[in-house]
């Protein structure tokens, strides 16, 4: 079977470093075209690539199998809508829009019969860490959960002149990291019954949230979800508790720093995690600890999985219902911040 040509909206950060690689290492796919206005950045590149001014030249042309909507959060909506209606599968870079209404409407676009396929860049459920994770709680070696938490913290003390730190909707880091680990958390502990969040500017000059702390209460154990810019280190970023036994992870996924290096996917060392989590165990003679390894972390395996779903030979790997779901959240978690107080977590069909 043929591979699938691509065509790449927008060549800022997450086109550059996640979405160009990951695409041209993925046989199924080809990366056929980029659009992008710093067209001399993407031929140094991929020299081999169309370069393109407008999303439209990638709507009208028939060779253009999927695209793939790397672009400002505020476009995600608008340009996944064209894509849909142009009749191209489309994959958009989290989060998925801006507003849980748009993701309703691309949602039920998806889902009519003889659509193009829909899926959404989660590619953090392929963490070498998350998969450690989600493997140990399935064994039952914790016991009954009583506490999770997922950090997500950076050290970026001076605010930059980007998109991504203006005041303006889908900014902020609980729209950058935030679907990050509500996903993760989802997919793990499944629909929270309560979310309560604490949203923050902290540093200086800050015009988007660069901090936030939410809870969510799930019916026997509590999730923590923590995002900060000015944590420099010091902090893990998982640690869960249960009946049975206690487990902490320091340290994040290698895949992106090995990408920013210039790294390609399936290298000696792709997707290697170095730091091993511990499993703490209470016995009569003292406290047990034993280091656990991670498996390998691989983002090509949404890539191969989106080529073998826009084929009909697979699965969506990530479900625009599944990114309403999320979007829902970081909705009612803005609410929760704004109200100050509990919200119960209206489920998503």
């Amino acid at each position: 079977m043929q591979p699938l040509n691509v065509a790449l909206v927008g060549y800022g950060y997450a086109g550059k470093t996640f979405h160009a690689p990951l695409i041209s290492a993925t046989p199924e796919l080809k990366l056929a075209a980029v659009v992008s206005s710093r067209p001399d950045e993407v031929r140094v590149d991929w020299p081999q690539v169309s370069v393109l001014a407008a999303l439209e030249q990638t709507l009208l042309d028939p060779a253009i199998d999927m695209l793939v909507i790397a672009s400002p959060n505020q476009l995600h909506y608008p340009q996944a809508r064209a894509g849909l209606m142009a009749g191209k599968h489309v994959v958009v870079d989290k989060p998925f829009t801006v507003t849980q209404a748009e993701a309703r409407e691309l949602c039920l676009m998806a889902e009519r019969p003889g659509s193009p396929l829909l899926s959404v860049f989660h590619n953090r459920r392929w963490d070498a860490d998350f998969l450690a994770l989600k493997a140990l709680l399935a064994s039952g070696e914790l016991g009954a959960l009583s506490h999770f938490e997922s950090h997500f913290d950076r050290y970026r003390p001076q605010v930059r002149a980007r998109w991504r730190e203006r005041d303006q909707p889908g900014a902020g880091l609980w729209y950058d990291l935030g679907p990050h680990l509500l996903d993760q958390a989802l997919q793990l502990l499944g629909w929270p019954q309560t979310i309560y969040a604490n949203l923050f500017k902290q540093r200086a000059g800050a015009q988007a949230t660069d901090y936030f702390h939410v809870q969510l209460g799930y019916a026997e154990h509590q999730a923590v979800l923590h995002g900060s810019c000015l944590v420099s280190g010091g902090t893990p970023r998982f640690s869960l508790h249960g009946t049975l036994a206690s487990y902490v992870k320091f340290g994040l996924d290698s895949q992106e720093d090995y990408l920013k290096r210039g790294g390609r996917p399936g290298e000696t060392g792709w997707g290697v995690d170095l730091e091993p989590g511990i499993l703490f165990r209470q016995r009569d003679d003292g406290e047990m600890r034993e280091s656990r390894s991670s498996p390998l972390g691989d983002y090509r395996d949404f890539y191969r999985g989106v080529a073998r779903a826009a084929q009909g030979l697979g699965s969506n790997p990530v479900t625009a219902r599944e990114a309403w779901r999320v979007m829902t959240l970081l909705e009612q978690g803005e609410q929760s911040a704004r109200e100050g107080r509990r919200l119960f977590c209206l489920p998503v069909a």
